[in-house]
């Protein structure tokens, strides 16, 4: 006999961003709908309740916006209380069923697993991924997160989003530090993600693409050797990664950053093979390039992010080194899916 059941729910949001509740919200509705082979027309409502950090979005919308237009829905605040989870959003999603309780499947992810860690194997940890210039630090990120349902921070592109500043505004960042510094309070950086994408704003405006061209990846290896951008950008960076289940990739995350991160891999490859795959990038794209100038460029980066004094790129003592220059990319995900896998807590 069908009777009316609930099936709760609880996730993290990385940050207080639309983008970040709305995508967090929907990767939890879709696994409940999932894991419990729902039909929407079987839901009887849905009721979020949520932190009070959490303001710059209603959870709810986010089901409206996944097309699930007829169930009623309810978004509801949850008292301050201290030492709570931050960023938290949690559902009860009530369905028309005729399973019982015990064949209910509840789906806590990202930091809310620590809620309820009887439900699931494993839990996610905190990746560091360090690495010099045009090692696919990135892309094998991005793809592990979206693999394993993890949240990816790129922190290199905030020190490019402060050298395209800098860049807007005449700076010389190698000559006029001083100058970049006075202009700190003017830079406002914005991280979204839009359908479980990182996407850059700077003052308001989007600069995910341009912060990936050569005179932005120069500038930012200029802006990463400045002590007070570093400072600020860290501390933005350590509070993104306080929920868990994160991975980050950079040139300091598991010596400066995430010094405790439970897994640290130092991901490279040979000089001629990074220089390649950045000529590729460039010629897919239909720019105009020297390889031989490309080349110049990563050995001058891998000079300046090794020589600079503040934090600057090495090995951590407990990283994995992952030399990727006779792997592909799916070869160099695997490999390091496999690590994170052995290293998450049973």
């Amino acid at each position: 006999m069908s009777m009316i059941r609930a099936i709760r729910g609880a996730t993290t949001a990385a940050m207080n961003t639309k983008e970040e509740i709305f995508s967090a919200s929907q990767e939890m509705i879709e696994k409940i709908i999932a894991d419990n082979d729902i039909d929407v027309s079987d839901i009887s409502d849905i009721i979020f309740t949520v932190t009070p950090d959490i303001t710059a979005a209603f959870p709810a919308a986010a089901v409206r916006r996944m097309g699930i237009a007829d169930v009623p829905l309810l978004d509801m605040a949850a008292p301050n209380i201290n030492d709570a989870l931050k960023m938290c959003i949690r559902v009860m999603v009530h369905i028309n069923t005729d399973k019982s309780n015990s064949e209910l499947h509840h789906v806590y992810l990202r930091g809310a697993k620590v809620l309820r860690p009887d439900i699931g194997s494993k839990g996610k940890i905190s990746v560091a991924i360090d690495g010099p210039a045009g090692a696919g630090k990135s892309s094998v990120a991005k793809k592990l997160a979206e693999r394993l349902g993890y949240i990816y921070i790129d922190t290199g592109a905030m020190y490019r989003t402060v050298g395209v500043y800098g860049i807007e505004k005449g700076i010389d960042i190698a000559n006029e530090k001083d100058r970049l510094i006075s202009e700190l309070d003017n830079i406002k950086i914005e991280i979204n993600y839009e359908n479980g994408i990182q996407r850059m704003y700077l003052n308001g405006s989007d600069v995910t693409g341009r912060i990936r061209e050569n005179d932005a990846s120069m500038a930012a290896s200029a802006v990463a050797v400045i002590p007070e951008i570093r400072e600020r950008l860290v501390a933005m960076q350590q509070e993104m990664a306080k929920t868990g289940g994160v991975i980050m990739d950079g040139r300091d995350i598991g010596t400066k950053v995430l010094p405790n991160a439970e897994l640290k891999i130092y991901l490279t490859a040979s000089v001629e093979n990074r220089a390649m795959r950045r000529y590729k990038e460039y010629v897919e794209k239909g720019e105009e390039c020297d390889f031989e100038a490309i080349k110049a460029d990563v050995i001058k980066r891998d000079y300046n992010d090794t020589h600079r004094a503040a934090s600057p790129l090495v090995q951590a003592d407990d990283a994995i080194l992952v030399d990727t220059s006779d792997m592909n990319f799916e070869e160099s995900v695997a490999a390091i899916e496999k690590m994170i896998k052995n290293t998450e807590v049973h």
